[in-house]
């Protein structure tokens, strides 16, 4: 149970702000050994990200509610999955070859690609959550963050088991990932974490999300695969946010709720 919590905390660091005790570390083995605990990352993001929306909706309308949650989520996880798409987007956009989109991705400056890129998926991602959040009574809207969140990150996750890693060009730039493929045991409790806040939804069509969720997958797989070979950290942060405003997406289809 002690291991356990090393884990949990170990994911925590890693993915959020949140303070953890002194001794807990994202090295490499320990953070492989994390990767079952990263939906339950989800949990945490989606449920502060609602509490805050759900607050905000006392005082403001729910366009500056919704914008209000959005700043709380990329604060508590200090816009790591974010900044992931950026680099994504500019290394593929700009990039022609591996090794140029990999240096491209390394690149701290922020360029064309990544800042169109960015700002589209905040436009969808913000109006997708007015119109929800307008819609939706507010038990059904926790759960929608909370899934959205969970399930994104569990979908990244899997690119672990199914893809390469694909070496950073400058090692000494590369962020911290889990690279190892986890067990069949961590990849059913994984998958576990993420089916249990799809219980919230209490609709019949709720567990159809997550198989939807994956066409994701089979958009952003072959381009991964036909670009450079594999993943990066880069890249799965990419996927996390696209599969998290596609989640906003779903939900908004007419035949979701009735």
């Amino acid at each position: 149970m002690r291991r356990e919590f090393h884990l949990f905390l170990t994911a925590l660091m890693f993915f959020t702000r949140l303070p953890c005790p002194e001794g807990i570390d994202h090295d490499a083995d320990t953070l492989n050994a994390s990767q079952k605990y990263f939906p339950v990352m989800g949990w945490i993001v989606g449920g502060v990200s609602w509490l805050s929306c759900w607050l905000a909706l006392h005082l403001f309308p729910a366009e500056i509610a919704v914008l209000l949650s959005v700043c709380v989520s990329i604060l508590l996880t200090g816009a790591f999955h974010e900044d992931g798409f950026t680099d994504t987007c500019d290394a593929f956009g700009g990039g022609f070859t591996k090794e140029s989109i990999l240096t491209i991705m390394k690149d701290s400056r922020v360029g064309a690609y990544g800042l169109i890129g960015f700002l589209l998926l905040l436009l969808l991602k913000v109006q997708a959550l007015i119109l929800l959040t307008e819609q939706l009574p507010a038990f059904v809207l926790a759960a929608v963050f909370i899934n959205a969140h969970t399930a994104s990150r569990y979908l990244a996750g899997t690119f672990v088991s199914s893809h390469d890693y694909v070496q950073d060009i400058d090692v000494s730039k590369a962020k911290p990932i889990a690279k190892r493929k986890p067990s069949r045991a961590e990849r059913i409790q994984a998958l576990i974490f993420t089916l249990l806040p799809l219980s919230l939804f209490l609709h019949p069509l709720a567990f159809f999300m997550l198989p939807l969720l994956f066409l994701v997958k089979r958009v952003l797989a072959p381009l991964y695969t036909r670009k450079i070979g594999g993943y990066t950290g880069d890249t799965l942060g990419a996927a996390q946010q696209v599969a998290e405003v596609f989640f906003y997406l779903l939900c908004l289809l007419p035949w979701t709720w009735f």
